[in-house]
């Protein structure tokens, strides 16, 4: 039965103190002038300290709203000339552009003078840092970026991170988390009762690795109809090669051109009951529903199937051999921060960085070399005979600021709007790069004894929001300790996108409607999400969801992942034609960084493109 809001708890203080502190965040966006930039974030008191802002995070309340309006055509009045001149303005924060503002001084020298403007009330970009303290003592999570593909990384990327002291393999010596599949009885599989009529809870079951488990017992507990469940007992069985007697050329080309589901509605006779299993099985990994992948970017991905091309199983979730911080790549942004405005946290390294306390105010003082503003979003970048000027908008207020160089590293779409100068060509490509939403929601719950007690410490909730949830614990590296064992205050962090209507057909449309309804949803939207599922699942374990919920944050990403190139969707472009290499030509005095111009979501891929905007700037 569907518990009222008052039930779950939607009307402790927890809500209340959120919408409040959203409320006077926005209230503060509309009233500040620039010179209240430094004060603004300056990190008086922990309530006003960035890290530790719960409700709407992300893309949050006045992070996006001007942006929206240059998108809309809308004007602005005339930016007041700050007495301020730059080397050079770099337009994002996140680790992109803290890295060309790494790489400039590399190239120009340290006395060059920086600016990096910010719309967000923080820096990182999607390398978000979750830090609560209401249970009273420090928990941290990750609300975007996780971690580190390391055997990814190029020379420049090794030598960054040999700079910043982050050793890699002392971060994975110290991870025991493994995204919810390291429980006692494994992975598990949530059920809920609004879409499957009943909650249940199946625990060693793993979608993916059905050889090594009595998949035809775990099937019979799916509340599922019978037709399918006979479907998917038939299709976990199978041992075979459909695809014999065609050359492995021939074998890849056909994978690459079908979609996952119709691969196995036509070579496993799944229907639609079964398939939906699978729809948002990779919404947080790739940032798409199943429909949009092919079958051989679905296989590659871990998704069952493999057994029907002559492998033995059908799949596998293993272990991803990442390093990670205990906030995710919030404390690789926060090392750069550090290296570029050491006056922000001194003392600070690679040892220590997860326990510093930044002091905000430190980041855009006028006898710096490098400073850093945030809650800035720039309107305008145009270049001059002499170099280039920018405009933003701070806190209602339009400014304008001279720089000999600009590095854009904010993504793709909105360059054209901010350069209407460029060849049409360049915004033409630069508009084709439409991101992808991402959602990860950080609850800080009193203790992990209810799923100690199920045996668990994660789970796949196909029918939910959010398709995955899992304990956020176990990674004793960068100063901070929460052991694995510790069965006190955790986070617990929701991951997945919002998935689009099933009537939207192109990828791209997809992405854009599942960014609509993402911004169309409010705090208390998300929250009764959270709690509905935390409910269902943890309370016959003793989890009293009016109770146990201590904080939420939720970190919303309407443009998340970069758009990289899918089979389905994208053609193959000669080499240099393709969009993103199109799109990040330089232009003049001004060049472009971030994943996007990498065509990757990765973070190694923001640090290369950074290196190679800033080397191309004259």
């Amino acid at each position: 039965m569907k518990k009222s809001d008052r039930e779950l708890g939607m009307g402790s203080d927890i809500s209340r103190r959120d919408f409040i502190h959203d409320a006077g965040l926005t209230a503060l966006g509309l009233s500040l002038p620039i010179s209240g930039v430094a004060a603004a974030g300056s990190g008086t008191s922990d309530a006003d300290y960035p890290p530790t802002r719960t409700g709407l995070r992300g893309s949050h309340p006045g992070a996006f709203e001007v942006a929206h309006t240059l998108r809309d055509g809308g004007a602005f009045p005339a930016g007041r000339k700050l007495n301020e001149d730059y080397d050079l303005v770099v337009v994002g924060a996140g680790i992109s552009g803290l890295a060309a503002a790494h790489y400039y001084r590399k190239r120009f020298g340290k006395d060059a003078r920086i600016l990096l403007l910010e719309n967000h009330d923080d820096f990182g970009g999607h390398a978000k840092r979750n830090e609560f303290h209401q249970s009273g003592q420090m928990r941290l999570s990750m609300g975007g970026t996780h971690n580190l593909e390391h055997w990814l990384f190029s020379d420049t990327v090794k030598s960054l991170m040999a700079e910043l002291g982050v050793d890699v393999n002392e971060l994975q010596r110290k991870r025991e988390f493994a995204y919810g599949r390291n429980g006692e009885k494994g992975p598990a599989l949530w059920f809920d009762e609004q879409t499957y009529g009943e909650n249940k809870l199946i625990t060693n079951c793993s979608l993916g690795d059905g050889a090594n488990q009595d998949m035809d017992a775990l099937i019979d507990e799916f509340p599922l109809g019978e037709v399918a469940r006979s479907q998917l007992k038939h299709f976990y069985a199978m041992r075979t090669n459909v695809l014999k007697g065609k050359s492995d050329e021939q074998a890849q080309a056909y994978l690459k051109s079908i979609s996952y589901p119709d691969f196995l509605r036509q070579h496993a006779g799944l229907g639609e009951e079964a398939l939906q299993l699978f729809d948002s099985m990779e919404l947080g990994g790739w940032g798409v529903d199943a429909r949009a992948l092919s079958a051989s970017e679905g296989l590659s991905a871990g998704m069952p199937g493999l057994h029907l091309l002559g492998n033995d199983s059908p799949g596998k979730e293993s272990d991803y051999p990442v390093a990670m911080f205990p906030d995710g790549n919030a404390s690789l942004a926060r090392l750069q921060v550090h290296s570029l405005i050491p006056n922000v946290a001194p003392g600070t390294n690679a040892g220590n960085v997860a326990l510093a306390k930044f002091d905000y105010s430190a980041l855009d003082r006028p006898d710096a070399a490098v400073r850093l503003r945030l809650n800035s979003t720039v309107i305008n970048a145009s270049n001059t005979g002499s170099g280039v000027t920018v405009s933003y908008i701070n806190q209602g207020q339009s400014y304008q600021i001279t720089s000999r160089h600009c590095v854009m590293a904010c993504y793709h779409v909105v360059i054209p709007h901010l350069c209407p100068d460029l060849p049409k060509e360049q915004k033409t490509a630069l508009k084709y790069q439409v991101k992808r939403p991402l959602l990860l929601t950080s609850v800080l719950v009193k203790s992990s004894k209810a799923m100690d007690k199920l045996g668990i410490t994660g789970a796949r909730c196909p029918g939910r929001m959010h398709d995955d949830v899992y304990l956020f614990k176990g990674i004793n590296t960068a100063g901070y300790r929460h052991d694995f064992a510790d069965d006190g205050p955790v986070p617990l962090v929701f991951w997945g996108a919002i998935s689009p209507p099933k009537d939207v057909v192109h990828v791209k449309d997809q992405y854009r409607a599942s960014r609509t309804k993402m911004l169309a949803l409010r705090f208390e939207d998300y929250e009764r999400e959270v709690r509905t599922v935390l409910d269902g699942m943890l309370g016959p374990a003793g989890f009293d969801v009016k109770r146990d919920v201590l904080a939420i944050t939720v970190n919303r990403w309407p443009h998340g992942y970069s758009h990289d190139y899918l089979d389905l969707w994208n053609p193959h472009w000669p080499e240099g034609e393709a969009p993103h290499q199109i799109a990040s030509r330089p232009y003049a005095n001004i060049t472009m960084a971030n994943s996007d111009a990498g065509a990757n979501a990765y973070t190694h891929v923001a640090i290369d493109e950074a290196f190679r905007a800033v080397n191309e700037l004259p």
